[in-house]
């Protein structure tokens, strides 16, 4: 490559690629996001965008579909569903018989087929339907595959369709804004002779490489029920969620007539889970003990089962590295604040919804743990307490009242801005 092609050089290889294009696709980081990489070179350019989006990692196969004689210059392409994009134009000038557009398609819905087997051998596939579906490639040279990609998309219901590419000319874009709602490039002033010519290293990525990343990035994600034992003879139940690409495991300690099946911590957890975080959620006392009043209150029986969870999280392959933070409710805060005061080095932050620090006693005192109390300024009894509670302790701490909010944050907008309070404190101490 000539010194003055070199300082056109966008991209290192195509995750560098992928790392500067997520950038531009932030807003779109969400459970409801779906990025789809085109086979092959899209791919290892998508698994670094869905990385940083924390969104599921799928392909959409299409094939190009290349003049006889001339291969690279495409007359259309195909994908799976039975798309068809043709260009009737080009198809026209290149003289193109009826039987070498016939002859053309059908090997290609050949490979489609095989792609598709090789890549889902278990035939597992992402829905589209009702989600906002960005579609990666490494590059635009002809666009023929992006635009059957976005047909794909479209007629399998997706809501929104974005094509995300690293770089692409903008003459391009402006001929092509009818394909998707979006069309998003991290760069628009080079128009270079092939895509290749925007990196440095554009080495030919083959089917092992893109099946790997696609099972890496199923293996990072997971979504489901566990079971987590609290002593030899008990088990809690819960719900474990990870993101593709989480950067912090944040373990939820439900307070009294509180779990996991509340909808003020699902939307929480939800939100978390957006934002990049891990999140564990489960009940701290059996069906039988949440109708006792004093095993609400028994603090000491809380955290002991809400520590139980550490060594568990360290057991599991997908989490066990990740930093963890607690985050408590009512009396599930106190004990996120026993836990966090007995095991500081595994307790990286701690952030307590409407809690009652007050209960964790003497344990206060101990916390070193970086600690958020986010307090309704409506729920004056409960504010009074986590002052006075926080008087006694020894480490860092911030105190947030939320005006106009009462002890649930039922009003418009409060459990929001506890979320978004709860995202950011745990984004700049899980990091």
């Amino acid at each position: 490559m000539s010194s003055a092609a070199t300082l056109l050089v966008m991209f290192h290889d195509r995750i560098d690629a992928g790392r500067k294009l997520a950038k531009r696709l932030e807003r779109f980081s969400g459970k409801d996001t779906l990025v789809l990489g085109l086979p092959r070179g899209g791919v290892p350019v998508a698994y670094e965008v869905a990385k940083v989006l924390h969104a599921p990692l799928d392909v959409l196969i299409v094939r190009k579909l290349g003049v006889p004689w001339h291969p690279e210059l495409a007359f259309g392409a195909v994908g799976e569903g039975g798309v068809r994009v043709l260009n009737d134009d080009l198809i026209r000038s290149v003289g193109l018989k009826s039987e070498d557009v016939q002859r053309t398609e059908e090997r290609e819905r050949h490979e489609v087929e095989e792609r598709v087997q090789r890549f889902r051998p278990q035939g597992r596939r992402n829905s589209l339907r009702g989600r906002d579906v960005v579609i990666v490639d490494d590059g635009i040279a002809t666009g023929a595959s992006a635009r059957a990609a976005c047909n794909v998309a479209r007629l399998e219901g997706a809501r929104r369709v974005v094509l995300a590419v690293p770089s692409a000319p903008s003459y391009w874009i402006e001929q092509n804004s009818d394909i998707a709602d979006e069309i998003i490039a991290y760069d628009t002033d080079l128009d270079l002779s092939s895509v290749g010519a925007y990196y440095d290293h554009f080495t030919q990525v083959d089917d092992d490489t893109v099946a790997r990343l696609l099972r890496d990035a199923q293996d990072a994600t997971v979504s489901g029920e566990v079971r987590i034992p609290a002593s030899e003879t008990e088990w809690m139940e819960g719900q474990l969620d990870v993101p593709f690409g989480a950067k912090g495991m944040v373990v939820f300690s439900h307070g009294s007539g509180s779990g996991r099946g509340s909808p003020r911590n699902q939307q929480v957890a939800s939100r978390l889970n957006s934002a990049g975080f891990a999140t564990l959620q489960f009940d701290l006392l059996t069906p039988a003990e949440a109708d006792n009043r004093a095993r609400r209150f028994d603090i000491e029986l809380l955290s002991r089962r809400l520590g139980a969870t550490i060594p568990w999280i360290r057991t599991q392959p997908r989490i066990k590295d990740l930093p963890i933070g607690l985050f408590g409710s009512s009396t599930g805060a106190a004990a996120a604040i026993v836990t966090a005061a007995k095991g500081a080095d595994m307790i990286r932050a701690v952030v307590s919804r409407g809690g009652r620090p007050d209960l964790a006693g003497d344990y206060l005192e101990q916390l070193r743990t970086p600690t958020l109390f986010i307090v309704g300024g409506n729920d004056e009894e409960v504010l009074e307490l986590n002052r006075e509670a926080i008087a006694k302790i020894g480490g860092p701490y911030s105190l947030s009242v939320v005006h106009g909010a009462s002890h649930l944050f039922e009003e418009p907008g409060t459990l929001d801005t506890v979320v978004d309070e709860a995202v950011a404190y745990f984004a700049e101490h899980l990091a």
